[in-house]
């Protein structure tokens, strides 16, 4: 998927065993998607999925101010989303793509098998308006206010 394309619906349980689907948001909400690999991994990247929330955390109250709703993608499974959530006190829902597909269609796979780091955020028409591919994990809470910011500013929305 790219730029300007709908979005494509999925439905995914969150770390509290709902389901969440996009198509639900659709009209009211925009939506930002984070994907990451998994909540534990060994060394490096397990610390950018730290920092990344911890990123995210801080922005989120700007993030919501601007009717927009966040989730977490990862491949771990909804009892270790419910463990991240929980140990890192994480206001939004993490939610459980164990099959992989969700994480195929939009961020892909690296080259072991896990979700690409990236972001999308989707505006309340259900059309993809920014992509981060390159994502700087310290920064990337900023990053996706500021776009917020412009696109509602802009009336895309």
């Amino acid at each position: 998927m790219k730029e300007g394309d709908t979005a494509e619906n999925f439905e995914l349980y969150n770390q509290d065993s709902n389901i969440t689907s996009l198509e639900s948001f659709r009209g009211s909400k925009n939506v930002v998607l984070c994907f990451y690999p998994k909540n534990h991994l060994f060394g490096c990247p397990s610390k950018k999925v730290h920092k990344m929330a911890t990123s995210t955390i801080s922005a989120y109250p700007e993030i919501i101010s601007t009717d927009t709703i966040l989730f977490a993608i990862s491949c771990d499974t909804i009892k270790d989303q419910k463990k991240f959530v929980e140990k890192f006190h994480i206001p939004y829902p993490h939610l459980s793509d164990t099959t992989k597909e969700t994480c195929k269609k939009y961020a892909g796979l690296n080259f072991v098998g896990l979700p690409k780091r990236s972001t999308f955020i989707i505006d309340k028409n259900g059309i993809i308006r920014k992509i981060f591919d390159d994502v700087a994990v310290e920064q990337h809470g900023a990053e996706i206010v500021s776009f917020l910011k412009s696109l509602v500013g802009s009336s895309k929305v």
